[in-house]
């Protein structure tokens, strides 16, 4: 066959194809179904409402943070010696009552030197209490001897003026200026030996003191001998043991007091901003520095939960906010305290708040302003569909303040009276018509969760 054949059978069998094509297009139109042309109008959709009304809300904030005791005991020698004591029960874990004897040190040393103080002590009253003797021994001899000197001096002014008359010999005058002489040596004898005792009690004094304070240091030395619970603790590390000898600084065992329990809570810094307004004051006192006094953190309640333990909480209260943010998170450090953590624990359903447990902190303060608050769920990208007086649907753009676990704050394009649909419309046509059922039931629970009420559940 030539090529002009085949190209010739190629084009017929195009032609074939574009002409069956034609054909089953024209079939396809002739036979076509014109849609139906119905007047009945479409049955209105039926949604559920709630009715728009200013409602008590209460402002949250939440975070996460781990437990520490409000008071660790880390026990530290003071000074050196031998184990002679040692708590049986002193091993990690251990709850141990206020004032018992955990561990003892060997106090013959501060015993020896605590008498050799006393001893001293008493030495040196007793030379006090001679010198004071001395000193009054001293004053009546004093007395005595001017006395006597001025006997001198009136017989040495008679003996001269007979001296002087011829009446007395030069020897008799002499003999009576070198025994008045002699008078006047013993009265300045005394006079001076008089004004050395304030120095030698000054002395006295001084190494009564030095003695004293040796004494003080001893006693303190044997004190720290003895290692007694300062509170109801719980034992952490241990790392001394029986006779062991323990050196000026050594580190002998941990404690965690029981009185209370803190949480560094990690809150987000736009949610604690919000909640620490609700609660600061119009105006603030003038010169205020502290942070408690500015704001009433008491008007804060916290709530507490254990991580991956449903049902296991504790009330506490917000104490401080720590200086400074997160430098990870940003986020604002607020330190929540819980009293008695281990009260009311009944391990373990119901365990105490112990050291680095993971916590979900909820913080929470209410105020007298009441807020229009929808369902989360309501909203349609800024959007609230609305049902008007003749049931049809309108769409509503309005201005959101904040969210909160499930709550939109409306702050502007919504008024008291109008009705809030629950359901997302699939399509929600501006004017369609709407089957509108109010549902009292989810007032209520936005009422509630408005409140703070946890127990309204997580969908109004």
């Amino acid at each position: 066959m030539s090529t002009r054949a085949k190209r010739l059978g190629r084009g017929l069998m195009v032609l074939a194809g574009a002409a069956v094509g034609v054909a089953l297009l024209v079939f396809f139109v002739a036979n076509r179904q014109v849609p139906e042309r119905s007047d009945t109008p479409p049955a209105p959709a039926a949604v559920a409402v709630i009715e728009a009304r200013p409602l008590a809300f209460r402002l949250e904030a939440r975070g996460h943070g781990a437990a520490r005791p409000a008071e660790t005991w880390q026990a530290v020698a003071n000074v050196s010696g031998r184990v002679v004591e040692r708590h049986p029960a002193l091993e990690s874990g251990t709850l141990l009552h206020e004032g018992t004897l955990l561990l003892a040190l060997d106090p013959s040393r501060y015993e020896l030197a605590i008498a050799e103080a006393e001893a001293e002590l008493a030495s040196l009253a007793g030379e006090l209490a001679q010198l004071a003797a001395e000193e009054e021994n001293t004053d009546r001899l004093l007395a005595l001897e001017r006395q006597a000197l001025a006997l001198a001096e009136q017989e040495l002014s008679r003996i001269e003026r007979l001296a002087a008359s011829g009446s007395v010999s030069t020897s008799q005058r002499d003999a009576q200026r070198r025994s008045t002489l002699g008078q006047r040596q013993a009265v300045a004898s005394l006079e001076n030996g008089l004004a050395l005792l304030p120095a030698r009690r000054e002395v006295l004094e001084a190494q009564r003191e030095r003695a004293a304070v040796r004494l003080a240091q001893a006693r303190q030395d044997l004190a720290d001998t003895r290692f007694e619970a300062p509170y109801d603790l719980r034992l952490a590390e241990v790392a001394v043991e029986l006779h062991q000898f323990v050196s000026v600084g050594q580190r002998l065992f941990e404690a965690d007091s029981l009185a209370a329990a803190e949480v560094e809570a990690r809150i987000p810094f736009t949610a604690m901003r919000r909640l620490l307004g609700r609660v600061a004051p119009a105006e603030l006192p003038p010169g205020t520095l502290d942070l408690g006094e500015r704001i009433d953190l008491d008007a804060i309640d916290a709530e507490l939960e254990l991580v991956g333990a449903p049902g296991v909480g504790w009330q506490g209260r917000v104490v401080r906010v720590a200086s400074g943010l997160d430098p990870a998170t940003r986020a604002v450090r607020v330190v929540v305290r819980v009293e008695h953590p281990w009260r009311d624990a009944r391990p373990p359903d119901h365990p105490p708040l112990q050291r680095d447990m993971y916590t979900r902190v909820r913080l929470s303060a209410g105020g007298p302003e009441a807020s229009m608050v929808v369902p989360s769920s309501a909203l349609h990208q800024g959007e609230l569909y609305l049902a008007d007086e003749q049931g049809r649907l309108m769409r509503r753009p309005v201005s959101v303040a904040f969210q909160q676990a499930g709550l939109a704050v409306i702050e502007a394009g919504l008024a008291p009276g109008e009705r809030v649909v629950l359901d997302d419309l699939q399509p929600a046509i501006e004017g369609m018509a709407l089957a509108v059922r109010r549902d009292e039931a989810a007032e209520a629970r936005l009422a509630a969760r408005a409140r703070g009420d946890a127990a309204a559940g997580e969908r109004p």
